[in-house]
């Protein structure tokens, strides 16, 4: 039996599917997000010291665990997925993270309760970190199993534009409370409203993702009786190579998507000598720009090939990272957009290449379990640490530039891993429960 074609997907089909998945990717990220543009705030109301930079380490350490419970997410969800389906399990995601975030606005400070604040603080991060852990990867799933063949990379850019959107809007949310309230009202109840925002916007994901049908591929698999029953077993079994390669890569899509989006509102701000303000608003600046060129980026990884779009975006990044951090760190405003923006060109090349091979590099019937381990393994070592290895290398080496070079290291070791990968751009994912046979000879090419 042959699975239904990815061109029989109507125009209206696939824009309902783009909103769908963009605007519950969008309320995920929109929350999680939020954390680290007000982790200046949130270190003052949890964890208070008389030394500012062992509580922005806590906070920033409260940040990285909960990434520690993503690739619990990533299994749990993406089994589930990959059984009963992606539109059920995304439902699902955006539920429980909308509920964490509205908590956390919720929550009582240190100087209300002592140190239950912050422990209750980490473990609602931890649910947070939970559902984040099956978001991505499924979003991914769920898009490029309705996208045509030859413009698959287009289509999911619109992942990662929902996603820069999310740290957009936290940004601007931010900033309008930086740049209205007295810093007494920020602290008071400010810092509160962005996290409250999330059970309305939660609610609004849910019904759109309810409201459109299961993807053709997994249609397709459920007919031919061909459903994973262990899916994790599988996805152990067959495809060990396959995401320590990607791995390597997209630990490069985690760093400097992190280093770009969270760490550089706090890099400004501690290296570059702007106030909270500033710093955010040369943060939304450049995140519009990066949701404004993700489609350039797929049309390019589309026209180019995967292989070739891993190779320029670990080059661009080797070759621009330096002095992205050297004008970050000059205190002017103009140089710091600048430098910014540099750093934000080579981070949607690979946020855009990664949505397209963590669909592309699996088969169907265990694709959101290896995509959401692979994805979520990365992210968690390298992703969830980079503020807080950030600013340990600079507490530590004295030099502001010293997460440049990190990012270098890390960029090396993604062009390895990424290239050895076989080009994936032109394959059907409307396999039935087989091996996608371009996945097979990854480290013999």
């Amino acid at each position: 039996m042959t699975s239904p074609s990815t061109e029989q997907v109507s125009p209206q089909t696939l824009r309902k599917v783009i909103i769908a998945a963009g605007i519950g990717n969008f309320v995920e990220w929109f929350d999680f997000a939020v954390y680290g543009f007000l982790a200046t705030t949130i270190a003052q109301q949890f964890f208070p010291s008389d030394d500012a930079s062992a509580a922005l380490l806590k906070t920033f350490a409260v940040f990285a665990v909960a990434f520690a419970f993503r690739p619990l997410g990533g299994i749990f969800f993406g089994m589930l997925g990959d059984r009963i389906g992606r539109k059920r399990t995304l439902a699902m995601t955006i539920l429980l993270m909308a509920a964490a975030t509205t908590l956390i606005g919720l929550l009582p400070t240190y100087a209300a309760i002592g140190v239950t604040a912050p422990i209750l603080l980490s473990l609602i991060r931890c649910a947070q970190g939970f559902s984040a852990g099956g978001e991505y990867a499924g979003a991914c799933a769920y898009l490029m199993e309705h996208a045509p063949s030859d413009k698959r990379a287009w289509y999911g850019s619109f992942v990662p534009v929902s996603t820069f959107s999310a740290f957009a809007a936290a940004a601007v949310v931010a900033y309008a409370l930086e740049a209205s309230l007295s810093a007494e009202a920020m602290g008071s109840w400010g810092w509160r409203l962005p996290f409250l925002i999330a059970a309305p916007l939660g609610l609004v994901g849910l019904y759109l993702r309810w409201k459109l049908d299961e993807t053709p591929a997994f249609q397709a698999v459920k007919e031919e009786h061909a459903v994973a029953h262990s899916p994790l077993k599988e996805t152990l079994r067959n495809h060990g190579a396959a995401i320590c390669c990607l791995g390597a890569f997209v630990s490069l899509t985690a760093l400097s998507f992190y280093m770009f989006t969270t760490y550089f509102a706090t890099y400004l701000q501690v290296a570059g000598g702007l106030n909270r303000a500033m710093a955010l608003l040369v943060s939304l600046i450049a995140l519009i720009f990066a949701a404004a060129i993700c489609p350039v980026a797929g049309l390019y990884s589309d026209r180019v090939g995967r292989r070739v779009t891993v190779m320029t975006a670990c080059v661009l990044l080797i070759v621009v990272v330096y002095p992205s951090f050297l004008m970050a760190s000059s205190g002017s405003f103009a140089a710091s957009i600048v430098g910014v923006m540099l750093l934000a060109v080579g981070a949607v090349l690979c946020g855009v290449v990664t949505a397209a091979l963590l669909s592309e590099t699996f088969p169907t019937r265990t694709r959101y379990t290896a995509s959401a381990i692979t994805y979520n393994m990365a992210y968690t070592i390298f992703g969830g640490t980079a503020p807080l290895v950030a600013t340990w290398l600079i507490s530590t080496t004295g030099s502001n530039l010293s997460p440049a070079f990190y990012l270098i290291a890390v960029a090396l070791l993604a062009l390895a891993g990424g290239l050895a990968l076989p080009e994936t751009s032109r394959m059907s994912l409307h396999d039935v429960g087989g091996e996608q046979t371009s996945t097979a000879p990854l480290l013999s090419r």
